[in-house]
Protein backbone atom coordinates (compact mmCIF):
# COMPACT_ATOMS: atom_id res chain seq x y z
CA UNK A 1 0.00 0.00 0.00
CA UNK A 2 3.30 2.28 0.07
CA UNK A 3 2.71 3.29 -3.45
CA UNK A 4 -0.49 4.04 -2.91
CA UNK A 5 0.54 6.47 -0.47
CA UNK A 6 3.63 7.40 -2.87
CA UNK A 7 0.87 8.51 -5.66
CA UNK A 8 -1.61 10.34 -3.33
CA UNK A 9 1.68 12.44 -2.23
CA UNK A 10 2.83 12.93 -5.65
CA UNK A 11 -0.31 14.61 -6.67
CA UNK A 12 -0.36 16.39 -3.72
CA UNK A 13 2.92 18.05 -4.57
CA UNK A 14 1.32 19.00 -8.06
CA UNK A 15 -1.69 20.05 -6.77
CA UNK A 16 0.44 22.76 -4.27
CA UNK A 17 1.70 25.25 -7.14
CA UNK A 18 -2.11 26.18 -6.87
CA UNK A 19 -1.45 26.93 -2.86
CA UNK A 20 -0.65 29.93 -1.46
CA UNK A 21 2.43 29.01 0.33
CA UNK A 22 4.28 28.41 -3.13
CA UNK A 23 3.13 31.76 -4.93
CA UNK A 24 6.50 33.44 -3.26
CA UNK A 25 8.39 31.29 -5.12
CA UNK A 26 6.87 31.74 -8.73
CA UNK A 27 8.08 35.56 -9.44
CA UNK A 28 11.38 34.37 -8.05
CA UNK A 29 11.88 31.60 -9.97
CA UNK A 30 10.26 33.36 -13.17
CA UNK A 31 12.90 36.55 -12.64
CA UNK A 32 16.39 33.70 -12.61
CA UNK A 33 14.34 31.86 -15.57
CA UNK A 34 14.84 35.28 -17.66
CA UNK A 35 18.39 35.28 -17.58
CA UNK A 36 21.04 32.59 -18.43
CA UNK A 37 21.11 29.34 -20.28
CA UNK A 38 18.33 27.33 -21.22
CA UNK A 39 19.25 24.85 -18.56
CA UNK A 40 18.79 27.22 -15.67
CA UNK A 41 14.99 26.39 -15.21
CA UNK A 42 16.04 22.79 -14.66
CA UNK A 43 18.32 23.96 -12.44
CA UNK A 44 16.53 26.08 -10.26
CA UNK A 45 13.66 23.05 -9.65
CA UNK A 46 16.86 20.55 -8.99
CA UNK A 47 18.41 23.11 -6.00
CA UNK A 48 15.14 23.61 -4.78
CA UNK A 49 14.18 19.60 -4.57
CA UNK A 50 17.84 18.43 -3.45
CA UNK A 51 17.72 21.53 -0.68
CA UNK A 52 14.15 20.89 1.00
CA UNK A 53 14.39 17.22 0.67
CA UNK A 54 17.95 17.63 2.76
CA UNK A 55 17.06 20.25 5.32
CA UNK A 56 13.91 18.58 5.78
CA UNK A 57 14.49 15.17 6.41
CA UNK A 58 18.40 16.19 8.34
CA UNK A 59 18.20 19.07 10.13
CA UNK A 60 17.38 17.66 13.66
CA UNK A 61 20.39 15.19 13.05
CA UNK A 62 22.70 18.37 12.38
CA UNK A 63 21.14 20.29 15.11
CA UNK A 64 21.93 17.37 17.48
CA UNK A 65 25.95 17.37 16.64
CA UNK A 66 26.35 21.51 15.46
CA UNK A 67 24.14 23.36 17.52
CA UNK A 68 22.85 26.55 15.59
CA UNK A 69 19.90 28.51 15.21
CA UNK A 70 17.93 27.25 12.58
CA UNK A 71 17.29 31.20 11.26
CA UNK A 72 20.54 31.79 10.44
CA UNK A 73 20.35 29.36 7.57
CA UNK A 74 16.98 30.94 6.33
CA UNK A 75 18.73 34.24 6.53
CA UNK A 76 21.49 32.86 4.36
CA UNK A 77 19.04 31.58 2.02
CA UNK A 78 17.69 35.42 1.63
CA UNK A 79 20.54 36.67 1.55
CA UNK A 80 21.52 34.84 -1.87
CA UNK A 81 17.93 35.01 -2.87
CA UNK A 82 18.36 38.59 -2.57
CA UNK A 83 22.19 39.12 -3.87
CA UNK A 84 21.01 37.32 -6.91
CA UNK A 85 18.33 40.21 -7.27
CA UNK A 86 20.69 42.24 -7.06
CA UNK A 87 23.17 41.40 -9.83
CA UNK A 88 20.23 41.91 -12.42
CA UNK A 89 19.36 44.90 -11.33
CA UNK A 90 23.20 46.44 -11.95
CA UNK A 91 24.50 45.39 -15.30
CA UNK A 92 27.91 45.38 -13.39
CA UNK A 93 27.89 43.51 -10.55
CA UNK A 94 26.22 40.60 -13.22
CA UNK A 95 29.24 41.38 -15.70
CA UNK A 96 31.60 40.30 -12.91
CA UNK A 97 29.51 37.12 -11.55
CA UNK A 98 29.54 35.92 -15.00
CA UNK A 99 33.27 36.05 -14.98
CA UNK A 100 33.39 34.31 -11.42
CA UNK A 101 30.63 31.74 -12.94
CA UNK A 102 32.89 31.07 -15.50
CA UNK A 103 36.19 30.63 -13.68
CA UNK A 104 33.95 28.07 -11.20
CA UNK A 105 32.99 26.07 -14.66
CA UNK A 106 36.32 25.44 -15.88
CA UNK A 107 36.99 24.32 -12.38
CA UNK A 108 33.84 22.25 -11.14
CA UNK A 109 33.11 21.07 -15.09
CA UNK A 110 29.58 20.92 -16.45
CA UNK A 111 27.60 20.94 -13.05
CA UNK A 112 28.26 24.87 -13.19
CA UNK A 113 27.51 25.56 -15.86
CA UNK A 114 29.78 24.50 -18.83
CA UNK A 115 29.28 26.18 -22.26
CA UNK A 116 26.48 28.72 -20.84
CA UNK A 117 23.96 26.22 -20.00
CA UNK A 118 23.11 28.41 -16.66
CA UNK A 119 22.29 24.85 -14.62
CA UNK A 120 25.05 25.82 -11.98
CA UNK A 121 23.51 29.39 -11.43
CA UNK A 122 19.93 28.01 -11.44
CA UNK A 123 20.81 25.55 -9.10
CA UNK A 124 22.47 28.04 -6.47
CA UNK A 125 19.04 30.12 -6.52
CA UNK A 126 17.05 26.76 -6.27
CA UNK A 127 19.73 25.65 -3.29
CA UNK A 128 18.38 29.36 -1.51
CA UNK A 129 14.71 28.93 -2.27
CA UNK A 130 14.75 25.09 -0.89
CA UNK A 131 15.82 26.72 2.60
CA UNK A 132 13.35 29.68 3.30
CA UNK A 133 10.04 27.53 1.32
CA UNK A 134 7.59 26.63 4.08
CA UNK A 135 5.17 24.42 1.96
CA UNK A 136 1.93 24.13 3.19
CA UNK A 137 1.69 21.59 5.67
CA UNK A 138 -1.56 18.80 4.78
CA UNK A 139 -1.18 15.39 7.15
CA UNK A 140 1.80 14.21 4.65
CA UNK A 141 4.22 16.87 4.80
CA UNK A 142 3.04 17.30 8.66
CA UNK A 143 3.86 13.23 8.99
CA UNK A 144 7.16 13.57 7.86
CA UNK A 145 7.79 17.04 9.91
CA UNK A 146 7.40 15.09 12.99
CA UNK A 147 8.70 11.60 12.26
CA UNK A 148 12.42 13.92 10.85
CA UNK A 149 12.24 15.97 14.30
CA UNK A 150 11.98 13.06 16.26
CA UNK A 151 14.89 11.54 14.66
CA UNK A 152 12.61 8.87 13.13
CA UNK A 153 13.84 9.23 9.65
CA UNK A 154 13.54 5.51 7.84
CA UNK A 155 13.58 4.21 3.66
CA UNK A 156 9.62 4.62 3.59
CA UNK A 157 9.71 8.20 5.55
CA UNK A 158 12.58 9.44 2.51
CA UNK A 159 10.22 8.10 -0.04
CA UNK A 160 7.56 10.04 0.79
CA UNK A 161 9.20 12.85 1.31
CA UNK A 162 10.97 12.48 -2.28
CA UNK A 163 7.43 11.93 -4.34
CA UNK A 164 6.16 15.38 -2.74
CA UNK A 165 8.98 17.40 -4.01
CA UNK A 166 8.47 15.08 -7.76
CA UNK A 167 4.91 16.28 -7.25
CA UNK A 168 6.13 19.93 -6.46
CA UNK A 169 9.04 19.67 -9.05
CA UNK A 170 7.19 19.34 -12.17
CA UNK A 171 4.50 21.91 -12.48
CA UNK A 172 7.40 24.34 -11.24
CA UNK A 173 9.75 23.28 -13.50
CA UNK A 174 7.33 23.70 -17.10
CA UNK A 175 6.55 27.43 -14.94
CA UNK A 176 9.88 28.16 -15.15
CA UNK A 177 10.32 26.94 -18.99
CA UNK A 178 7.61 28.76 -20.18
CA UNK A 179 8.56 31.65 -18.49
CA UNK A 180 11.70 31.78 -20.08
CA UNK A 181 10.34 30.66 -23.44
CA UNK A 182 8.10 33.85 -23.62
CA UNK A 183 10.48 36.50 -22.27
CA UNK A 184 13.44 34.97 -24.34
CA UNK A 185 11.65 34.38 -27.93
CA UNK A 186 9.07 37.00 -27.66
CA UNK A 187 10.10 39.21 -30.37
CA UNK A 188 7.95 42.05 -28.73
CA UNK A 189 9.86 41.87 -25.61
CA UNK A 190 13.30 40.97 -27.31
CA UNK A 191 14.45 44.43 -27.61
CA UNK A 192 13.46 45.68 -23.47
CA UNK A 193 15.07 42.08 -22.65
CA UNK A 194 17.93 44.25 -20.29
CA UNK A 195 15.26 46.22 -18.41
CA UNK A 196 13.04 43.41 -18.10
CA UNK A 197 16.02 41.40 -16.69
CA UNK A 198 16.06 44.57 -13.79
CA UNK A 199 12.54 45.02 -13.11
CA UNK A 200 12.66 41.17 -12.55
CA UNK A 201 15.55 42.06 -10.11
CA UNK A 202 13.46 43.93 -7.85
CA UNK A 203 10.99 41.69 -7.67
CA UNK A 204 13.25 38.90 -6.61
CA UNK A 205 14.74 41.84 -4.10
CA UNK A 206 11.56 42.45 -2.87
CA UNK A 207 10.00 38.93 -2.17
CA UNK A 208 13.23 38.33 -0.36
CA UNK A 209 12.40 40.58 2.18
CA UNK A 210 8.91 39.38 1.81
CA UNK A 211 10.19 36.12 3.00
CA UNK A 212 12.94 37.71 5.99
CA UNK A 213 9.76 39.91 7.29
CA UNK A 214 7.41 37.09 7.34
CA UNK A 215 5.06 39.18 5.08
CA UNK A 216 4.76 36.72 2.18
CA UNK A 217 2.72 34.27 5.43
CA UNK A 218 0.42 37.58 6.03
CA UNK A 219 -0.74 37.74 2.73
CA UNK A 220 -1.84 33.89 2.53
CA UNK A 221 -3.20 34.31 5.68
CA UNK A 222 -5.09 37.25 4.52
CA UNK A 223 -5.81 35.20 1.21
CA UNK A 224 -7.14 32.05 3.09
CA UNK A 225 -9.41 34.35 5.54
CA UNK A 226 -11.10 35.61 2.59
CA UNK A 227 -12.12 32.40 0.99
CA UNK A 228 -11.86 29.70 3.66
CA UNK A 229 -12.92 26.75 1.32
CA UNK A 230 -9.88 27.21 -0.70
CA UNK A 231 -7.45 25.86 2.09
CA UNK A 232 -9.65 22.82 2.33
CA UNK A 233 -9.69 21.78 -1.72
CA UNK A 234 -5.96 21.83 -1.81
CA UNK A 235 -5.70 19.45 1.25
CA UNK A 236 -8.87 17.18 -0.74
CA UNK A 237 -5.95 14.26 -1.69
CA UNK A 238 -4.76 13.80 1.74
CA UNK A 239 -8.01 13.54 2.91
CA UNK A 240 -8.45 9.70 1.76
CA UNK A 241 -9.18 6.99 4.25
CA UNK A 242 -6.36 5.13 2.59
CA UNK A 243 -3.67 7.84 2.93
CA UNK A 244 -4.55 8.31 6.05
CA UNK A 245 -4.18 4.80 7.46
CA UNK A 246 -0.81 5.23 5.57
CA UNK A 247 0.66 7.80 7.55
CA UNK A 248 -0.71 6.18 10.39
CA UNK A 249 1.48 3.34 9.41
CA UNK A 250 4.11 5.11 8.42
CA UNK A 251 4.48 6.72 11.92
CA UNK A 252 4.12 3.06 13.67
CA UNK A 253 5.56 0.36 11.39
CA UNK A 254 5.53 -2.37 13.72
CA UNK A 255 1.79 -1.80 14.65
CA UNK A 256 -0.49 -4.88 13.51
CA UNK A 257 -3.57 -2.68 13.64
CA UNK A 258 -4.40 0.81 12.59
CA UNK A 259 -6.01 2.80 15.15
CA UNK A 260 -6.75 5.22 12.08
CA UNK A 261 -8.92 2.16 10.95
CA UNK A 262 -10.82 1.43 13.99
CA UNK A 263 -11.91 5.08 14.46
CA UNK A 264 -13.40 4.55 10.88
CA UNK A 265 -14.93 1.98 11.80
CA UNK A 266 -16.81 3.75 14.97
CA UNK A 267 -17.73 6.36 12.23
CA UNK A 268 -19.38 3.85 10.13
CA UNK A 269 -20.80 1.06 12.30
CA UNK A 270 -23.09 3.34 13.94
CA UNK A 271 -23.63 0.52 17.04
CA UNK A 272 -25.34 0.94 20.82
CA UNK A 273 -22.34 0.14 22.23
CA UNK A 274 -18.50 1.85 21.59
CA UNK A 275 -16.49 0.68 19.37
CA UNK A 276 -12.96 -0.84 20.76
CA UNK A 277 -10.19 1.15 19.45
CA UNK A 278 -7.49 -0.65 20.80
CA UNK A 279 -5.08 -0.56 23.88
CA UNK A 280 -4.42 2.88 24.90
CA UNK A 281 -1.19 3.55 25.14
CA UNK A 282 0.96 4.09 29.02
CA UNK A 283 1.45 7.06 30.37
CA UNK A 284 4.76 7.92 28.99
CA UNK A 285 8.09 10.80 30.01
CA UNK A 286 6.19 12.50 32.52
CA UNK A 287 8.14 15.11 34.22
CA UNK A 288 5.69 15.47 37.48
CA UNK A 289 2.70 14.55 38.55
CA UNK A 290 0.11 16.40 40.54
CA UNK A 291 -3.14 16.09 42.20
CA UNK A 292 -1.80 12.60 42.99
CA UNK A 293 -1.44 11.41 46.84
CA UNK A 294 1.88 11.79 47.71
CA UNK A 295 2.51 13.32 43.93
CA UNK A 296 2.98 9.73 43.07
CA UNK A 297 3.26 8.83 39.33
CA UNK A 298 0.08 7.06 38.13
CA UNK A 299 0.51 4.58 35.01
CA UNK A 300 -3.09 2.62 33.29
CA UNK A 301 -2.26 -0.44 34.31
CA UNK A 302 -3.02 1.06 38.31
CA UNK A 303 -6.49 2.46 36.90
CA UNK A 304 -7.91 -1.14 35.45
CA UNK A 305 -11.03 -1.53 36.50
CA UNK A 306 -12.03 2.15 36.03
CA UNK A 307 -12.83 4.62 33.22
CA UNK A 308 -10.52 6.86 32.69
CA UNK A 309 -11.01 10.12 30.39
CA UNK A 310 -7.51 11.33 29.31
CA UNK A 311 -7.77 14.82 28.74
CA UNK A 312 -4.53 16.79 26.66
CA UNK A 313 -4.91 20.22 27.61
CA UNK A 314 -2.45 23.16 28.62
CA UNK A 315 -3.21 26.20 30.65
CA UNK A 316 -3.45 29.18 28.07
CA UNK A 317 -5.80 27.91 25.40
CA UNK A 318 -8.87 29.17 25.38
CA UNK A 319 -10.42 26.02 23.86
CA UNK A 320 -8.80 23.85 26.76
CA UNK A 321 -10.37 26.42 28.93
CA UNK A 322 -13.63 26.08 27.81
CA UNK A 323 -13.85 22.31 28.34
CA UNK A 324 -12.44 22.28 31.58
CA UNK A 325 -15.95 22.98 33.21
CA UNK A 326 -17.20 20.29 31.57
CA UNK A 327 -14.64 18.22 32.10
CA UNK A 328 -14.29 18.87 36.13
CA UNK A 329 -17.98 18.51 36.33
CA UNK A 330 -18.30 15.24 34.96
CA UNK A 331 -15.09 13.88 37.59
CA UNK A 332 -16.86 15.33 40.08
CA UNK A 333 -20.40 13.65 39.08
CA UNK A 334 -18.80 10.30 38.39
CA UNK A 335 -15.76 9.79 40.79
CA UNK A 336 -17.37 7.42 43.49
CA UNK A 337 -18.84 5.04 40.60
CA UNK A 338 -15.16 4.26 39.11
CA UNK A 339 -14.03 7.18 37.00
CA UNK A 340 -11.11 8.87 36.67
CA UNK A 341 -9.34 11.99 34.69
CA UNK A 342 -6.03 12.40 33.93
CA UNK A 343 -5.20 15.43 32.49
CA UNK A 344 -2.22 15.45 30.22
CA UNK A 345 -0.40 19.52 30.65
CA UNK A 346 1.65 19.38 27.45
CA UNK A 347 3.25 23.05 26.72
CA UNK A 348 2.61 25.21 23.70
CA UNK A 349 4.69 27.71 25.37
CA UNK A 350 8.45 27.91 27.53
CA UNK A 351 6.45 29.52 30.38
CA UNK A 352 3.97 26.86 30.25
CA UNK A 353 6.65 23.86 31.66
CA UNK A 354 6.94 25.09 35.11
CA UNK A 355 5.46 23.42 37.79
CA UNK A 356 4.28 25.92 39.50
CA UNK A 357 1.90 28.03 36.89
CA UNK A 358 0.68 24.69 36.16
CA UNK A 359 -0.27 24.30 40.21
CA UNK A 360 -1.54 28.07 40.09
CA UNK A 361 -3.95 27.02 37.26
CA UNK A 362 -5.25 23.58 38.16
CA UNK A 363 -6.27 26.12 41.47
CA UNK A 364 -7.44 28.87 39.21
CA UNK A 365 -9.99 25.89 37.19
CA UNK A 366 -11.04 24.17 40.72
CA UNK A 367 -9.25 20.34 39.38
CA UNK A 368 -9.14 17.55 41.62
CA UNK A 369 -7.73 15.27 39.72
CA UNK A 370 -4.20 13.97 38.61
CA UNK A 371 -2.50 15.87 36.39
CA UNK A 372 1.09 14.88 34.77
CA UNK A 373 3.18 17.40 32.72
CA UNK A 374 4.35 16.16 29.47
CA UNK A 375 6.79 19.21 29.06
CA UNK A 376 8.69 16.92 26.18
CA UNK A 377 5.51 15.85 24.73
CA UNK A 378 6.21 11.51 25.20
CA UNK A 379 2.57 10.90 26.10
CA UNK A 380 1.51 13.18 23.59
CA UNK A 381 3.47 11.52 20.87
CA UNK A 382 2.52 7.67 22.68
CA UNK A 383 -0.71 8.65 21.43
CA UNK A 384 -0.10 10.46 18.18
CA UNK A 385 -2.18 13.49 19.16
CA UNK A 386 -2.40 16.69 17.28
CA UNK A 387 -4.75 18.84 19.48
CA UNK A 388 -5.46 20.79 22.16
CA UNK A 389 -8.08 19.71 23.44
CA UNK A 390 -8.09 16.62 23.06
CA UNK A 391 -10.12 13.13 24.72
CA UNK A 392 -9.34 9.67 24.91
CA UNK A 393 -12.12 7.67 26.79
CA UNK A 394 -10.88 4.48 28.30
CA UNK A 395 -12.92 1.39 29.12
CA UNK A 396 -12.09 -0.41 32.31
CA UNK A 397 -10.05 -3.62 30.04
CA UNK A 398 -7.47 -0.03 29.14
CA UNK A 399 -8.99 -0.01 25.62
CA UNK A 400 -9.63 3.40 23.89
CA UNK A 401 -13.25 3.21 23.10
CA UNK A 402 -14.08 7.13 22.03
CA UNK A 403 -11.78 9.69 21.02
CA UNK A 404 -12.91 13.56 20.55
CA UNK A 405 -10.69 16.49 19.71
CA UNK A 406 -11.92 20.19 19.74
CA UNK A 407 -14.71 21.97 21.88
CA UNK A 408 -18.31 20.25 21.64
CA UNK A 409 -19.58 17.02 21.71
CA UNK A 410 -20.25 17.32 25.75
CA UNK A 411 -23.52 15.30 25.78
CA UNK A 412 -22.38 12.40 23.81
CA UNK A 413 -19.09 12.13 25.81
CA UNK A 414 -21.13 12.21 29.04
CA UNK A 415 -23.47 9.43 27.60
CA UNK A 416 -20.32 7.77 26.82
CA UNK A 417 -18.95 7.60 30.17
CA UNK A 418 -22.22 6.47 31.57
CA UNK A 419 -22.18 3.75 29.13
CA UNK A 420 -18.82 2.80 29.77
CA UNK A 421 -19.56 2.52 33.82
CA UNK A 422 -22.79 0.70 33.12
CA UNK A 423 -20.48 -1.62 31.28
CA UNK A 424 -18.38 -2.06 34.15
CA UNK A 425 -21.10 -3.48 36.17
CA UNK A 426 -21.86 -0.02 37.81
CA UNK A 427 -25.46 0.58 38.48
CA UNK A 428 -27.64 3.76 38.42
CA UNK A 429 -25.06 5.71 36.82
CA UNK A 430 -27.64 8.26 35.32
CA UNK A 431 -27.13 11.46 35.99
CA UNK A 432 -28.81 14.98 34.51
CA UNK A 433 -26.40 15.96 31.70
CA UNK A 434 -24.23 19.07 32.17
CA UNK A 435 -25.93 21.41 29.53
CA UNK A 436 -23.52 22.79 26.88
CA UNK A 437 -23.26 26.78 26.78
CA UNK A 438 -25.44 28.68 24.69
CA UNK A 439 -22.83 31.44 24.03
CA UNK A 440 -22.26 32.79 20.38
CA UNK A 441 -21.31 29.82 17.98
CA UNK A 442 -18.17 31.63 16.79
CA UNK A 443 -18.42 31.97 13.54
CA UNK A 444 -16.47 34.80 12.37
CA UNK A 445 -14.77 35.29 15.23
CA UNK A 446 -11.12 36.91 15.13
CA UNK A 447 -8.67 33.59 14.79
CA UNK A 448 -6.48 32.68 17.41
CA UNK A 449 -3.51 35.51 17.01
CA UNK A 450 0.06 34.81 18.19
CA UNK A 451 2.55 37.81 18.86
CA UNK A 452 6.08 36.50 18.02
CA UNK A 453 7.91 36.24 15.02
CA UNK A 454 7.46 32.25 15.07
CA UNK A 455 3.94 32.64 14.01
CA UNK A 456 2.80 35.96 13.65
CA UNK A 457 0.04 36.61 11.48
CA UNK A 458 -2.67 39.31 10.87
CA UNK A 459 0.12 41.61 11.21
CA UNK A 460 -0.32 45.15 10.05
CA UNK A 461 2.13 47.06 8.18
CA UNK A 462 5.21 48.27 9.11
CA UNK A 463 6.16 44.54 10.42
CA UNK A 464 9.08 43.28 12.70
CA UNK A 465 12.09 43.08 10.98
CA UNK A 466 13.51 39.80 12.18
CA UNK A 467 13.51 39.89 15.98
CA UNK A 468 15.23 42.43 18.59
CA UNK A 469 14.36 45.77 19.53
CA UNK A 470 12.65 47.78 17.24
CA UNK A 471 10.06 50.86 17.30
CA UNK A 472 6.87 51.25 15.69
CA UNK A 473 4.51 53.68 14.67
CA UNK A 474 0.66 53.22 14.85
CA UNK A 475 -0.88 52.59 11.43
CA UNK A 476 -3.51 55.73 10.31
CA UNK A 477 -6.49 52.33 10.38
CA UNK A 478 -5.91 49.17 11.70
CA UNK A 479 -8.40 46.22 9.28
CA UNK A 480 -10.60 43.67 10.65
CA UNK A 481 -9.08 40.72 12.56
CA UNK A 482 -5.11 42.57 12.15
CA UNK A 483 -3.11 43.93 15.19
CA UNK A 484 -0.44 46.19 15.24
CA UNK A 485 2.33 47.65 17.90
CA UNK A 486 3.42 51.30 18.86
CA UNK A 487 6.17 52.14 20.49
CA UNK A 488 9.27 50.09 21.42
CA UNK A 489 9.45 46.32 21.43
CA UNK A 490 11.45 43.60 21.73
CA UNK A 491 10.09 40.96 19.04
CA UNK A 492 11.39 37.12 19.99
CA UNK A 493 10.04 34.19 18.34
CA UNK A 494 7.05 33.18 20.96
CA UNK A 495 6.81 36.64 22.61
CA UNK A 496 7.34 40.33 22.42
CA UNK A 497 8.67 42.05 25.18
CA UNK A 498 7.05 45.90 25.91
CA UNK A 499 9.70 48.63 26.71
CA UNK A 500 9.26 53.12 26.84
CA UNK A 501 6.88 53.74 25.70
CA UNK A 502 5.30 50.10 24.42
CA UNK A 503 1.00 49.58 22.87
CA UNK A 504 -0.31 47.05 21.25
CA UNK A 505 -3.47 47.97 18.86
CA UNK A 506 -6.26 45.21 17.72
CA UNK A 507 -9.34 45.30 15.74
CA UNK A 508 -10.82 41.91 16.54
CA UNK A 509 -14.61 40.60 15.99
CA UNK A 510 -15.71 39.14 19.26
CA UNK A 511 -17.51 38.67 22.79
CA UNK A 512 -14.80 38.16 24.67
CA UNK A 513 -10.43 39.02 24.11
CA UNK A 514 -7.93 36.95 26.05
CA UNK A 515 -4.19 37.85 25.83
CA UNK A 516 -1.44 35.14 27.44
CA UNK A 517 0.65 37.66 29.20
CA UNK A 518 3.56 37.42 31.83
CA UNK A 519 4.78 40.39 34.47
CA UNK A 520 7.94 42.04 33.78
CA UNK A 521 11.47 40.10 35.54
CA UNK A 522 12.00 41.04 38.72
CA UNK A 523 8.42 42.60 39.69
CA UNK A 524 5.71 40.93 41.11
CA UNK A 525 2.88 42.92 39.39
CA UNK A 526 3.13 44.91 36.01
CA UNK A 527 0.18 47.42 34.76
CA UNK A 528 -1.15 48.43 31.81
CA UNK A 529 -4.68 50.69 30.71
CA UNK A 530 -6.92 49.47 28.59
CA UNK A 531 -9.10 50.92 26.20
CA UNK A 532 -12.29 50.30 23.74
CA UNK A 533 -13.23 52.45 20.51
CA UNK A 534 -10.61 55.18 21.90
CA UNK A 535 -12.22 55.37 25.45
CA UNK A 536 -11.15 53.89 28.58
CA UNK A 537 -12.95 50.79 28.51
CA UNK A 538 -16.15 50.55 31.27
CA UNK A 539 -17.05 48.06 33.51
CA UNK A 540 -19.88 46.61 31.32
CA UNK A 541 -17.47 45.69 28.58
CA UNK A 542 -14.50 45.07 31.02
CA UNK A 543 -12.88 41.50 31.63
CA UNK A 544 -12.83 39.98 34.75
CA UNK A 545 -8.98 41.11 35.21
CA UNK A 546 -9.86 44.75 34.35
CA UNK A 547 -10.37 46.43 37.61
CA UNK A 548 -11.34 50.93 36.19
CA UNK A 549 -9.64 50.60 32.98
CA UNK A 550 -6.71 48.85 34.72
CA UNK A 551 -4.96 45.62 34.24
CA UNK A 552 -2.63 44.37 37.17
CA UNK A 553 -0.36 41.22 35.96
CA UNK A 554 0.65 38.82 38.76
CA UNK A 555 1.50 35.75 37.11
CA UNK A 556 2.05 34.25 33.76
CA UNK A 557 -1.34 33.25 32.58
CA UNK A 558 -4.13 34.06 30.34
CA UNK A 559 -6.33 37.16 31.14
CA UNK A 560 -9.55 38.28 30.25
CA UNK A 561 -9.49 42.07 28.88
CA UNK A 562 -13.12 42.49 27.30
CA UNK A 563 -16.65 40.67 27.71
CA UNK A 564 -19.42 42.82 26.11
CA UNK A 565 -22.70 42.49 27.14
CA UNK A 566 -24.83 40.56 24.80
CA UNK A 567 -26.69 43.57 23.08
CA UNK A 568 -23.35 44.84 22.41
CA UNK A 569 -21.58 44.88 18.86
CA UNK A 570 -19.14 42.22 18.42
CA UNK A 571 -16.41 44.32 16.63
CA UNK A 572 -14.00 46.77 18.49
CA UNK A 573 -10.69 47.91 18.88
CA UNK A 574 -8.90 46.96 21.89
CA UNK A 575 -5.50 49.40 23.03
CA UNK A 576 -3.42 48.06 25.63
CA UNK A 577 -0.76 50.52 27.02
CA UNK A 578 1.92 49.16 28.97
CA UNK A 579 3.01 51.00 31.75
CA UNK A 580 5.67 48.42 32.85
CA UNK A 581 8.88 48.03 31.04
CA UNK A 582 9.61 44.08 30.41
CA UNK A 583 5.86 42.87 30.38
CA UNK A 584 5.79 39.76 27.83
CA UNK A 585 2.86 39.27 25.69
CA UNK A 586 2.24 35.44 23.83
CA UNK A 587 -1.32 35.07 21.81
CA UNK A 588 -4.60 36.83 21.84
CA UNK A 589 -7.26 34.05 22.06
CA UNK A 590 -11.32 34.89 21.28
CA UNK A 591 -14.81 33.75 22.73
CA UNK A 592 -18.24 34.13 21.19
Amino acid sequence: MLILLLFFTFLSGVVTILAPCIWPLLPIILSASASGGHRKPLGIVTGIAVSFTFFTLSLSYILKIIPFDPDNLRLFGVVIIAFLGLVLVIPALGKRMEGLVSRLSSFGGRFLGQSGTGFGSGFITGFALGIVWSPCAGPILATVATLAATQAVNAAVVLVTVAFVAGVAVPLYVFALVGQKLLTKTRALSPYTARIQQVFGVIMILAALAIYTGYDRTLQTKLLDTFPSYGSFLNQFEKNETVKQELENLQNPKQETSLMAEAKKTLRNMQASLENQGPAPEFVGISTWLNTEGNRPLSLASLRGKVVLVDFWTYSCINCIRTLPYVTSWYDKYKDDGFVVVGIHTPEFEFEKKTANVENAIRQYKIHYPVAQDNDFATWRAYRNQYWPAHYLIDAEGNIRERHFGEGNYEETEKAIQSLLKEAGVKDVERTLTQESKEASGRGLTPETYLGSARSERFLSPEPVGIGEQTFSLPASLTRHSFAFDGKWSVGRERVVAGTPAALNLHFNARKVFLVMSPAPGKTTSRMSVFLDGEKIGAESAGKDVQAGMLTLDSERLYELVNLPGDASLEGILRLEFETPGTAAYAFTFGG
